[in-house]
């Protein structure tokens, strides 16, 4: 498994944990909030998402060489906010957050 897999996937295990806490639960309770349901009815089918239904459409924004960074966020440009994962040089999540 590559890691931009393996950071989709620790996002997914990190939902509802205490490390998810400040990572992706509030990276989806903040865009349920801020996007109207148009966006979600448009890229999901609801206008009342799930957190995995959000988890789900998490696309890859960006990827830091120097470092094992990966940055996640929606897709059409809507937010400035990202999911990121970093990786340490064993290639074991470091660290899962929300950053602007």
């Amino acid at each position: 498994m590559n890691n931009e897999k393996k950071a989709l996937e620790g996002i997914k295990q990190s939902s509802g944990t205490e490390q998810g806490e400040y990572g992706i639960d509030e990276f989806v309770s903040h865009h349920l909030e801020e996007l109207p349901p148009s966006y979600w009815e448009e890229h999901i089918g609801t206008s009342k998402p799930t957190n995995d239904d959000v988890i789900g459409l998490l696309v890859l924004r960006s990827k830091w060489d120097e470092e094992e960074v990966y940055d996640f966020t929606l897709p059409n440009e809507v937010t400035d906010y990202v999911v990121s994962v970093s990786f340490d040089e064993d290639g074991v999540i470091e660290s899962i957050s929300m950053e602007s």
